[in-house]
């Protein structure tokens, strides 16, 4: 089959294949965009056409694209061993090596890791991990998960039931039972007028505590997260949110679960997210920027009383009912060393806070100068650029109307490739970016934005 033409991927692509996040029609009527290769943050199609990769693929690419180092370590690996298990007490030197990274990187003390392939695997994990210590503790009653609207956790049933996103539910009669939602700390449309960023934050925890104490505290297992949410349009809380709301879940024993999948590993200007929001979680999830996507590989890192919830279960000798084929992959541990290596080598924290601050500065001048930039919200090296209609009013554009996705369009066609969701515009590059791909990645929205401006009169 290697041998087959290359030109007849797009027929083949449509006539075989079901994509993520596609509209199917739209797929057929236009095809698909086939990605050839890939070099640092620029990726080339088919027709040998360059983009500046502005999100990472997926937020994940943090090293870029095409690199050597992790290429040859894949190489090396899978020639030694190439796939084994961690069932039944195996394990792998490169397993055991990352499990002590993560686990001393995480703040938390103590802590144990577990290893699965995918962020929703590893958030359904940690809802698993609560059931479990609040059933050891004489509490099987508590099972409930409360999470926030337009959070983005997954696209498993219970991952994609804790995801705020009507989208995400509607194909499939989600969510299901026991999944709840209340409002997330959007700053910019959320504070009423002359709220402070404190009130608001005590109105958000007390919203919090009213559930809580309305489905019963006995039902209530845990609150999930992310730092800054990633699908809402990179929207952050006031500094003194998760302080708030933890306060509330520690009064009636309910567990704090942290989404890094987007925000761990430097991509907020901090080894992770929690650091830079101030927030004290009983476990993590991480992936994405943890291998940089070049292997599938997620992570739990859990504080001790839920590891020994987990052996105080199966103390009789029973195992942990609990895993995937792939967890604790040695190719894939290897790769994530490497990674942490490379990280360590380029000093990423003050390169990503310096390169942050660089495009966010290009953002705000963009946008000083444009009648529909409303807001550009971000740290590190993920942003958020809000449309608006009305810039005095923050009225928006009619949500028929897809003006994110119509700005959208004209990044492509200038060689940027962003994100839409709703109509904010996100951008995060890979954290390999130089001073020149930045000041290009600004160049090249702003030719964008002036163009969609144009075309609506603007």
């Amino acid at each position: 089959m290697t041998g087959v033409s290359r030109d007849r991927t797009p027929g083949l692509d449509v006539a075989f294949h079901l994509h993520s996040q596609t509209n199917p029609q739209q797929l057929k009527a236009q095809g698909p965009a086939v990605i050839e290769r890939g070099e640092g943050v620029r990726i080339f199609d088919s027709s040998g056409k360059e983009f500046i990769d502005g999100m990472s693929g997926l937020w994940c690419a943090s090293l870029g694209f095409g690199n050597k180092r992790l290429a040859e370590v894949i190489y090396e690996h899978s020639k030694r061993i190439g796939y084994y298990h961690t069932f039944f007490s195996r394990t792998s030197h490169e397993v055991s090596l990352l499990a002590e990274e993560l686990a001393t990187r995480s703040l938390i003390e103590n802590a144990h890791v577990y290893f699965a392939t995918s962020g929703s695997e590893a958030n359904e994990t940690m809802v698993k991990l609560a059931w479990v210590y609040h059933t050891v503790r004489g509490n099987p009653g508590k099972r409930k998960v409360i999470s926030r609207r337009k959070s983005f956790h997954g696209s498993t049933i219970a991952a994609a039931s804790m995801c705020g996103l009507q989208t995400m539910h509607r194909e499939f009669a989600l969510p299901i039972p026991g999944f709840l939602h209340v409002s997330f700390p959007d700053m910019y449309r959320g504070m009423d007028d002359g709220e402070t960023a404190e009130q608001y934050s005590d109105r958000l925890a007390a919203e919090l505590e009213l559930m809580i104490v309305r489905e019963g505290a006995d039902t209530v297992a845990a609150f999930i997260a992310e730092p800054i949410m990633a699908g809402a349009g990179v929207v952050a809380p006031p500094q003194d949110y998760f302080r708030k709301i933890k306060a509330v879940l520690d009064k009636y024993d309910v567990l704090l679960l942290d989404d890094e999948i987007v925000t761990g590993f430097a991509r907020t200007g901090n080894w992770f997210g929690r650091q830079t929001t101030n927030m004290q979680p009983h476990m993590m999830a991480l992936a994405k920027g943890l291998t940089s996507s070049y292997f599938p590989m997620s992570a739990v890192v859990m504080a001790p009383e839920i590891y020994e919830a987990v052996a105080e279960f199966n103390k009789s000798g029973s195992f942990f009912g609990h895993g995937f084929t792939n967890s604790g992959h040695p190719v894939g541990a290897a790769v994530a060393l490497e990674c942490l290596k490379i990280y360590e080598e380029m000093d990423v924290v003050p390169h990503v806070r310096a390169m942050g601050e660089r495009l966010k500065s290009h953002l705000r001048e963009i946008a000083a100068g444009s009648s529909i930039v409303g807001d550009i919200r971000g740290v590190g090296l993920m942003f958020g650029i809000e449309l608006v209609n009305d810039k005095d009013t923050k009225a928006p554009f009619a949500p028929a109307f897809g003006a994110g996705f119509k700005c959208d369009t004209f990044s492509v066609e200038n060689g940027l490739v962003a994100r839409a969701t709703g109509d904010c515009l996100v951008l995060a590059p890979p954290l390999v970016v130089t001073e020149a791909d930045v000041d290009e990645i600004a160049e090249r929205f702003g030719k964008a934005l002036k163009q969609f401006q144009a075309s609506i009169g603007r």
